[in-house]
């Protein structure tokens, strides 16, 4: 039982995010994060999901998206073949100069950017897996998390294999 990585293409309309979670939850499944832009022309949108779960209870949900009429295209995407980030936005409190230098010297270490410095807080975005983003908001948890907010596990696949159309 593991994270499980879905690609759809489906048609950019309103109601269709909607119809594949309520099928996600019908088959007992709870979405981990989901992640949706709209193409380049406008008319569809690729949507990236996670869930937990065995892979072939979820190759058989995948089935069943793919008989949905809204889905273009739906595959449950291999870790091996595929590129997959997870971006975050962390605000952590650095009243403390030391708690700053700590902060700045993580957020170093994990390539990360900052995006605002005040006197009390600094903003920070790190990109990564999904395993480096949890591991740099662990290292720095102690410092002092003000908020945070993530993207979830966005991902493509590698070389010329692309979501295509049935």
């Amino acid at each position: 039982m593991g994270l499980n990585v879905i690609s759809l293409l489906v048609e950019n309309k309103p109601g269709v995010l909607f119809n594949i979670s309520n099928t996600i939850r019908r088959k007992n499944f709870n979405i981990h994060s989901i992640t949706a832009i709209a193409g380049e022309e406008g008319d569809t949108s690729r949507i990236t999901l996670t869930s937990m779960g065995d892979a072939k209870e979820v190759d058989k949900l995948v089935e069943q998206l793919d008989k949905m009429v809204d889905i273009i295209s739906v595959k449950r995407l291999d870790p091996l073949r595929t590129v997959q980030r997870d971006m975050a936005l962390v605000k952590l409190h650095t009243a403390d100069p030391m708690a700053q230098e700590e902060a700045l010297s993580v957020i170093n270490k994990y390539k990360g950017l900052i995006l605002d410095i005040k006197p009390d807080t600094i903003i920070a975005q790190v990109t990564g897996s999904a395993t480096e983003v949890s591991d740099f908001q662990a290292e720095v948890s102690h410092i002092g998390i003000v908020e945070a907010a993530r993207t979830g596990i966005t991902a493509i696949e590698k070389g010329w294999i692309t979501l295509k159309e049935k």
